[in-house]
């Protein structure tokens, strides 16, 4: 994501429940005590109509911060601060990711009504019109860009500090899936989001295998390009289970990536190499490809860990890519884990009472990443710290229904987080009750998405069930056999 990149580059070089209209259930708290917690499948038998339209009023507020963050440009902003009195004013940056999480919830609020199509096609247009203006290098875009003339950036607005030029992969990996759902909600858009996107070849930030030597060509993406030099960064996107493989699948989908490029993603880090656990598994041959099908283990679970064990490496992509069910035994599987671990250490190993831990707002400001640090494959990487955010409880609905509304509904009455008009704010310390003042349009994007896949299953996933998404990523994903 945005923030992630930057953290990335700088390291290698209120209303509670009383005005949701809700009725207050036990807070998780109480389930801190346990040790057996309603398995998944449970929770996916007790869905009741009853909560539709409590999600229907989460998704209308959290669209109002979308509108909120876009500007008259088209532009929709990183963040704005919501603890004051008035419209919230958008910040002057934005990035590729912003400006996709913008595409993709106005296409969502049409789809489910919550503004008219008119209205809809009316505001991708302007979007898309803006985003014809952006200055772009090797058919990609910038990673920073003013969000109220669409100028790149060259200097941080909040302190002045230079912005050095980057095109990255996974950034425009999801300003390009926005686009791919405006031009399936609207199809008149359609001619103009292919000529946005003729030029946008993933291979510009491939390293093509090379089996002599693995470590100069591990057929992954770089994480981008300094366009002032033309180097590329000297890092690769290299674990699986994470969010730049929304990238890997658009260019294998679209041709510009081999499909080989799938297996050379690292399931974990190979036994002899540091990271946060020593892996169990076996090497398989996939393709002609030797895998190693690695796992960990986390309370007697096993899993494919992310890198830094956090909500959306994990979960970001099923929302759009339909995993889940191309692959039930591998992403299927691991993804419940993954929510069940989440679950498990908020409510039992660290007895928060509250989950749902991925980088966010840091509620007395700036950004972090949080996540659960047993499973990912970073040493000393995201610790969760007290501190949950809303978006990532929100991207395990389809995995723990009843828990994580149960678990929305104790954040929004326990900490007065949720705002009367622009939703859930971005994070919570529940140690301290300290609340973010801010809504980001990364975490505010993905709980818009993630209420349309629970109202209307596949609003926003048709443009990635058909063409060389069905016929190239599907099967690989057929093929996945994780080691657990």
């Amino acid at each position: 994501m945005d923030r992630l990149d930057r953290r990335t580059l700088l390291t290698a070089a209120g209303a509670g429940a009383a005005a949701l209209s809700i009725p207050v259930l036990a807070a998780p708290a109480a389930a801190a005590s346990t040790t057996k917690l309603p398995s998944a499948e449970d929770a996916a038998r007790s869905v009741h109509a009853s909560d539709t339209p409590l999600l229907r009023t989460w998704f209308r507020d959290t669209y109002h911060s979308i509108e909120a963050l876009t500007t008259d440009f088209g532009l929709t902003a990183d963040k704005a601060d919501i603890s004051g009195p008035g419209r919230p004013v958008p910040s002057q940056n934005t990035s590729p990711t912003n400006i996709g999480c913008g595409l993709w919830s106005t296409a969502a609020a049409g789809g489910l009504g919550v503004i008219s199509r008119t209205v809809m096609q009316r505001r991708l247009a302007h979007m898309v019109t803006a985003i014809e203006k952006l200055e772009r290098h090797r058919g990609f875009w910038l990673n920073w860009y003013d969000s109220y003339d669409g100028s790149v950036l060259t200097t941080w607005p909040e302190n002045g500090t230079p912005v050095r030029p980057f095109l990255s992969s996974v950034d425009n990996a999801w300003l390009v899936t926005g686009l791919l759902i405006a031009a399936d909600a609207d199809p008149r858009l359609r001619r103009r989001v292919d000529r946005i996107l003729a030029d946008a070849d993933w291979s510009a930030f491939y390293t093509p295998y090379d089996p002599a030597d693995p470590v100069k060509g591990p057929g992954q993406l770089r994480g981008g390009f300094w366009t002032d030099t033309d180097e590329p960064t000297a890092h690769h996107y290299g674990a699986l289970n994470t969010e730049p493989r929304m990238a890997s699948y658009l260019g294998i989908a679209d041709g510009s990536l081999p499909t080989d490029h799938y297996w050379h993603l690292l399931r974990t880090m190979l036994p002899e190499h540091e990271q946060e656990q020593t892996p169990q598994g076996s090497y398989t041959t996939v393709d002609g490809i030797r895998v190693w099908n690695g796992h960990y283990s986390y309370r007697g679970r096993k899993l494919v860990p992310a890198w830094g064990g956090s909500m959306f490496e994990a979960l970001m992509v099923p929302l759009f890519v339909p995993e889940p069910e191309w692959a039930r035994r591998s992403w299927g599987v691991t993804h419940q884990r993954f929510v069940r671990s989440q679950i498990e250490h908020g409510l039992i190993e660290e007895k928060y009472g509250y989950w749902g831990f991925s980088p966010a707002n840091i509620p007395e400001g700036g950004y972090r990443e949080y996540g659960v640090d047993a499973i990912g494959m970073q040493v000393e990487g995201y610790q969760s710290s007290a501190v949950v955010t809303p978006h990532a409880t929100f991207l395990a609905l389809p995995y723990a229904r009843r828990e994580a509304i149960a678990n929305l509904k104790a954040m929004a009455r326990d900490f007065d987080a949720y705002h009367e008009r622009y939703g859930f704010h971005d994070s919570i310390n529940v140690r301290t009750g300290r609340v973010s003042d801010f809504v980001l349009a990364l975490d505010q994007g993905m709980i818009a998405a993630a209420l349309a896949q629970e109202l209307r299953p596949g609003l926003l996933q048709r443009p990635f069930r058909s063409g060389g998404f069905a016929s190239r990523v599907k099967p690989l994903l057929a093929k996945e056999r994780f080691s657990i």
